[in-house]
């Protein structure tokens, strides 16, 4: 189905009739989380005072910036387990700076075999000879154990360095680390670095891109966006993790930072709202929900007018995830169009994560010699006609 258009300015489009087209209150079981997928771990590393401990707290659990100048060092391994109250499914360890890998207490096939990507911070703000030094042997001795494992860099604290001086910072540390890796034989191993600091949105977006990297249906969310700003008239798109305001996913447009932190801040408002007007404070039948997700509900939805003449748009798409749009205010005239196109894209979502859920089944089924004693099943790809509800090409209608 398309709409035609009462002028030529520009065009939207929508997905087909026979999409699935329901009630916007409808809710589905969708709790969040990838249920029987293992938890893939996200390691901290760095020197002492770097910042690792303040970069989990402030990320993870909404701790103000001023308050991590209170925090103790970390003198042992501390667990977190975040996958409860996000839609984000893994555990950060965060590792004291002092750590010796030598030692025969620490047990490191144990700690790398399972981990899905291992973050070093480097202080910006500090002569980072020994962290440099210390980052070789971390990553050197967690490529020996585990090859798949994602390395990134943070390079912590430049809210305190000036633009050149983050660029320089930047671009020396990432040639002299990833030089020494190519003369000790990793060519392998390329280390990507990041500017960080958590008095902006800079380490939200940093961990951003380590999160995606470890989502193996990347690929199927950034299309699906694709396809909805495409015939929507929408600008940018992102797919936040909303405890987290970690983004999953985005468009193939490039990320303008100034957008993501709009969206960011659009988040928070939007549950801070919702805690003083919406629900309850207390849950009574569900003691174990945080503020954010209580708050955050199968209604949950927000328009705000920018004076720039651009919209904020922003919907639920499941307990976890939300939805936020950037457009221009002239294109949002068919907002009809927009939320029909969104519940399709809702639903492919969720048509992409139960497929994902399948295969985790069917992988648990499998016998130890490596057979499948399931009943055979013939798979059929989310993107594919046969799957029923899923997202088809569209031809939209330009007049």
């Amino acid at each position: 189905m398309s709409y035609e258009q009462e002028d030529n300015n520009h065009f939207v489009g929508s997905f087909p009739k026979d999409f699935g087209y329901g009630p916007f209150d409808q809710e589905e079981d969708q709790s969040g989380p990838i249920q029987g997928e293992q938890k893939l771990r996200i390691l901290l590393m760095g020197l002492r005072r770097s910042g690792k401990s303040s970069i989990q707290k402030v990320v993870f659990h909404k701790m103000s910036p001023n308050e991590t100048l209170f925090l103790e060092s970390t003198n042992k391994i501390i667990k977190d387990d975040i996958s409860n109250s996000s839609f984000v499914h893994f555990e950060i360890w965060d590792f004291p700076g002092q750590i010796d890998f030598f030692d025969s207490t620490f047990d490191s096939d144990t700690i790398f075999s399972g981990c899905g990507a291992l973050v070093f911070v480097i202080d910006a703000q500090d002569a980072f000879i020994d962290a440099l030094n210390k980052l070789h042997l971390t990553v050197t001795k967690a490529f020996k154990v585990n090859t798949n494992i994602i390395f990134e860099v943070f390079i912590h604290k430049v809210d305190g360095l000036s633009d050149d001086n983050k660029m320089d910072t930047q671009r020396e540390i990432s040639q002299r680390a990833n030089d020494d890796l190519l003369d000790a034989g990793y060519d392998q191993i390329h280390l990507r670095c990041h500017l960080t600091s958590i008095y902006d949105h800079s380490i939200f977006e940093a961990f951003s891109k380590v999160v995606q990297r470890l989502v193996p249906q990347l690929p199927t969310l950034e299309n699906l966006l694709n396809i909805f700003i495409s015939n929507s008239a929408i600008e940018k798109a992102f797919l936040f993790d909303v405890v987290s305001k970690i983004y999953i996913a985005t468009d193939s447009a490039p990320v303008d930072m100034q957008s993501y932190e709009l969206c960011c801040d659009m988040i928070d408002v939007v549950i801070d709202l919702s805690c003083i007007y919406g629900l309850p404070s207390s849950r009574p039948d569900k003691p174990d929900d945080s503020v954010e997700t209580s708050a955050f509900d199968k209604a949950s939805s927000s328009l705000i007018k920018l004076n720039n003449g651009n919209i904020l748009y922003l919907r639920e798409v499941n307990k976890f995830l939300a939805l936020v749009c950037i457009l221009r205010e002239d294109n949002f005239d068919r907002q009809g169009v927009i939320d029909y196109n969104f519940l399709c894209f809702r639903d492919a979502i969720q048509k992409v994560f139960d497929l994902r859920m399948v295969e985790n089944a069917k992988e648990e089924t499998t016998s130890p010699n490596g057979l499948d004693t399931s009943t055979p099943e013939s798979p059929v790809s989310p993107m594919s006609p046969e799957s029923q509800g899923s997202p088809p090409s569209i031809n939209a209608s330009r007049n």
